[in-house]
């Protein structure tokens, strides 16, 4: 499996846990370890990779948030 497609079930497997109601990190990884058979550490990289991922497009949502907040403001 290449590194691209392993990190695309990786972040299913996680995504699939976190639907489920897992919250704890420790719990998560250990879930998909399991089922998947692949090292913790990849897991990791890839629960990094997913952590940065959301939290640049919240970044972009929130930005769009303000700045049409602003332009209704400045309307008034």
């Amino acid at each position: 499996m290449n590194r691209t497609n392993q990190s695309t079930v990786i972040k299913a497997a996680i995504n699939s846990c976190l639907e489920k109601g897992l919250k704890d990190k420790q719990d998560i990884y250990t879930t998909v370890v399991s089922e998947l058979g692949v090292p913790r550490p990849t897991v990791r990289r890839v629960a990094r990779d997913l952590r940065n991922e959301l939290l640049e497009k919240i970044q972009i949502l929130q930005s769009e948030t303000k700045s049409t907040s602003d332009t209704k403001s400045s309307e008034e």
